[in-house]
């Protein structure tokens, strides 16, 4: 199929970029892995497409004062390339090492993949398990998201209609803290059917599922667990998780294979404790 008519502007700068998402029906293209099929099946009609491969600084990774700086314009590939993100937030290249294939991680961003809210991607997850603030702009100005606050369900997110994410800022990994990112897939780059993200600090964990529920959250209930050091409770907490259901997968099914990961995750995290 051929997407519907469209207008297209290529901005130069972040200003007019946001003049243009003030336009009734407006998106925004960045890698346009996602936006583009969905065009072309009709499930996305906008009527003005704003492409902002040109605006400058957005694809930028820095780490500076112990935070973590990613751009929304940054690729997968760059990002799982990062020796700063390696060093800064090991959950990322875990977890990113599991999307798609080399050729979607060429093209596809950091904030097309925040901004979708795909329940199955990776990255969403990730920004939970990390504690992440998300940057976000309009022509009404800036503001700041934590990513607890910014995925709000089934593709669907805190960002007006009008405002454009602008990066992603993580703290640093603190001493102490251990990283696991683990998922199931039919085939490896498909679309999760289940993964955990996982973060274990010292009497401290964050938790996040990916392909579980159709809204990405923390699990508090788990999380209190693993901090009491009850894993075997934070894995039975996961039975009780709000699990998408359907005829190829059923809720139930999903439920387990989260436990399952996280039972994994656990075991790996405590075997690079005893090799070190």
């Amino acid at each position: 199929m051929k997407p519907a008519r469209f207008d297209y502007a290529r901005p130069a700068t972040l200003a007019e970029a946001l003049a243009l998402l003030a336009q009734p029906e407006a998106a925004v293209l960045a890698g346009g892995q996602s936006l583009m099929p969905m065009m072309n099946l009709r499930v996305a009609r906008p009527a003005l497409l704003v492409d902002i491969n040109r605006l400058p600084g957005l694809g930028e990774i820095r780490l500076a004062g112990g935070v973590l700086r990613i751009g929304a314009l940054a690729r997968h590939a760059e990002v799982l390339a990062s020796p700063l993100v390696a060093q800064a937030a090991p959950l990322l290249p875990q977890a990113l090492a599991q999307v798609a294939h080399a050729a979607i991680r060429n093209r596809g961003t950091l904030g097309g993949s925040l901004s979708l809210a795909d329940p199955a991607a990776e990255l969403p997850a990730c920004m939970l398990a990390l504690d992440a603030t998300l940057v976000v702009a309009s022509a009404r100005g800036e503001r700041r998201i934590p990513a607890g606050a910014f995925f709000h369900g089934l593709y669907s997110t805190a960002l007006a209609a009008d405002e454009l994410l602008l990066a992603a800022e993580l703290p640093a990994a603190a001493p102490g803290w251990r990283f696991a990112f683990l998922e199931v897939a039919r085939r490896h780059g498909d679309f999760a059917m289940a993964g955990v993200a996982l973060a274990l600090g010292p009497n401290a964990a964050r938790l996040a599922l990916c392909g579980v529920e159709a809204g990405q959250r923390r699990q508090p209930a788990a999380e209190a667990a693993l901090a009491a050091g009850d894993p075997a409770a934070a894995i039975a907490a996961l039975a009780s998780t709000d699990a998408m259901d359907g005829p190829d997968l059923p809720a139930a099914q999903r439920r387990h294979l989260a436990q399952v990961l996280l039972r994994r995750a656990l075991a790996q995290l405590e075997a690079a404790d005893a090799a070190a």
